[in-house]
């Protein structure tokens, strides 16, 4: 849920970081409050939240989860803020899924989340993965577009939970 804290650094962050460009670093463990607020804050923003629960533990261990399994997790600073985020989980040696894209809500449409995803794909090239396999839900229109205009292509549809979702795959070196 959005407070008013958010809705000023939110207009603030508009103001004067219209131009700026995002500057990607791995996550380091101090970003974890910002990290779980991001991820809160753009799920609500499109509908596709369900609470705190299980779902959502990899985020409480992201060094276990991500570095030590051969993955990795980025985020994006504009000001020392973390404002946009996103990771890629080792399936096997080929394959690697991308997890957790997030760009503040106030900020999207400005190329945050090409430039993530574009840091994510050379990431992934760089650990050997030939493969890399999404899902998002139908109502998060941004990132369907996103992921369509980047070479990623249907390979099915189900249910998450109580979300329709789509299921995405592209070879990792285009």
């Amino acid at each position: 849920m959005e407070n008013r804290g958010d809705r000023i650094l939110e207009s603030t962050l508009q103001e004067t970081l219209a131009t700026e460009p995002l500057h990607i670093r791995r996550y380091e463990r101090e970003d974890k409050r910002a990290v779980r607020r991001l991820h809160d804050y753009a799920l609500n923003e499109v509908g596709a939240h369900l609470g705190s629960g299980s779902w959502d533990d990899d985020l409480d261990e992201i060094e276990n989860v991500y570095f030590e399994s051969g993955g990795e997790f980025l985020v994006g600073m504009l000001d020392r803020e973390v404002v946009a985020m996103g990771a890629l989980m080792r399936i096997s040696a080929e394959k690697a899924e991308l997890k957790r894209m997030r760009v503040r809500p106030g900020l999207q449409g400005r190329s945050y989340g090409q430039t993530m995803l574009d840091a994510l794909h050379r990431r992934a090239a760089g650990l050997g993965y030939s493969t890399i396999r999404l899902d998002t839900t139908v109502q998060q229109r941004a990132a369907l577009r996103l992921y369509l205009e980047n070479g990623y292509c249907e390979v099915g549809r189900g249910v998450i939970g109580p979300f329709d979702c789509i299921f995405y795959e592209r070879n990792a070196v285009v």
